[in-house]
């Protein structure tokens, strides 16, 4: 991978507490992932339209303190967009605790030039969940 940053059209959200930036984060949800009585998901370009599934994501923010947790929420709308319309390619990590798992990161800039990454996780089935979106 060589650096390069996916340019999104969407900035961060400029909401400064938590709660406000949440509803604001899960306003910008897509359709499906609102529809869906199953899991919550998006299609990625990169993995030639394939599902990548959000709820890992909303553990995985739940475990960090509320500062942390409202910078990783605003990014939200911007890492979701990157993981829909980028074809850059991301690195790609073996899990170094089961050889059967993958870590993609992306790197992304919002409209506003803040960098950012969006971290995908494949498990030994072939699926793919959203694990991380947070400051670069």
């Amino acid at each position: 991978m060589g650096g390069f940053f996916y340019r999104t059209k969407a900035n961060r959200c400029c909401k400064t507490s938590f709660t406000e930036a949440m509803d604001f984060g899960l306003a910008k949800l897509p359709k499906s992932a609102k529809k869906t009585r199953r899991r919550a998901f998006v299609r990625s370009m990169y993995f030639s339209k394939q599902k990548i599934f959000l709820d890992l994501f909303w553990r995985h923010l739940y475990q960090k303190n509320i500062s942390n947790r409202r910078r990783r929420i605003r990014l939200l709308e911007a890492g979701l967009e990157l993981i829909r319309k980028s074809k850059l390619e991301p690195s790609k990590i073996q899990n170094p605790n089961n050889s059967k798992e993958y870590f993609y990161k992306f790197l992304g800039k919002t409209k506003d030039g803040y960098p950012f990454c969006v971290q995908i996780k494949e498990d030994k089935n072939k699926q793919k969940w959203l694990m991380s979106i947070f400051p670069k």
